[in-house]
């Protein structure tokens, strides 16, 4: 039975409460400059993905998925690349569809679910490593649990996986993030959600309306309206109750990390689902009482972030 901890995760103290460990590193976090050599695959459905790579011909690669309305080149996303890519690790950071700077050319986006453009991506890039990881942040780290519960083959290379911040239950998470408390994080998401569904209306007239956008208020009334129907789900909760995490977790079968800090304003309480846990045979579960949001700024500025060493830890051990 994987051991259940609530770790000893310590942050600044003028960070606190979850807002200020959300909103701190996404905003001031140093910006990190990374040699990444760009690639543009194909799927295969005929639409591209843009990957980030950072390769010194290691035998271990690091895949790493962002959140939402995120992209390849995050700081969070840097941070962690560099920490694996100075332990001797080749990692590659890839965008989601529509998230690399262009949009993608299909009459639909990516979503919590998305779980055939990662496995396009870990058979593009597993060809010539002996062993794979994954590590996914927020929605990243739902659609890479989801993937690795998936009932379906998959490479035998890829060793062990970590989940950071990961919206396990997404009806509930929504609700959250939706709440009058969380409004500066729903509305900045849905402002730039919005724009997306513009431009693809302009470039698929017949497959998609606006009619309706701006009356949009909440991220489940844009899910109900645009992202579940625009991937082939009825409707929000559909969309919700098929691709929610929470629901594969039996299926993993290798190692796998979630870290979730219990005052992150994005999740729910079903997603520290403590007493599921304990019949996971493969899945470990840590949930510091802080860290907020994919935040878990160090005590000292020049220190590498709790999440990034705590990934490190688990991937790199013989466990």
């Amino acid at each position: 039975m994987p051991l259940i901890t609530n770790t000893s995760y310590t942050g600044p103290s003028v960070l606190f409460n979850g807002h200020l460990q959300t909103i701190f590193p996404a905003l001031f976090r140093k910006h990190l400059s990374l040699p990444f050599d760009r690639e543009r695959i194909t799927t295969p459905d005929g639409d591209f993905l843009d990957l980030d790579w950072l390769r010194q011909d290691s035998k271990k690669l690091v895949i790493i998925c962002h959140g939402l309305e995120g992209d390849s080149r995050r700081p969070y996303m840097r941070g962690m690349a560099k920490h694996f890519f100075q332990n001797k690790y080749d990692v590659l950071t890839w965008n989601f569809r529509g998230c690399s700077g262009e949009l993608n050319i299909r009459p639909f986006f990516y979503h919590s679910g998305a779980t055939y453009d990662l496995e396009t991506v870990v058979n593009h890039a597993a060809e010539k490593y002996a062993q794979v990881y994954l590590i996914g942040f927020s929605l990243g780290g739902n659609l890479t649990l989801k993937y690795l519960g998936e009932p379906l083959p998959k490479s035998s290379k890829i060793k062990k996986a970590v989940a950071i911040s990961v919206p396990l239950h997404l009806k509930s998470s929504c609700t959250k993030i939706s709440s009058k408390e969380n409004l500066i994080y729903s509305n900045r998401f849905l402002k730039t959600l919005k724009v997306k569904v513009q431009q693809k209306a302009l470039m698929f007239p017949d497959d998609l309306s606006t009619d309706g956008l701006q009356k949009v208020k909440t991220l489940k009334e844009f899910d109900d309206k645009f992202t579940g129907p625009m991937h082939g789900y009825r409707d929000a909760d559909h969309y919700y109750d098929q691709c929610s995490s929470l629901y594969y977790l039996d299926g993993i079968t290798i190692p796998t990390l979630i870290l979730n800090a219990k005052n992150d304003p994005f999740l729910s309480e079903e997603c520290f689902p403590v007493e599921k846990a304990h019949s996971l045979e493969k899945v470990f579960m840590e949930f510091p009482e802080i860290g907020g949001h994919v935040g878990f700024t160090p005590r000292k500025r020049k220190e590498i972030y709790w999440s990034e060493n705590r990934a490190f830890e688990f991937i790199d051990s013989d466990a």
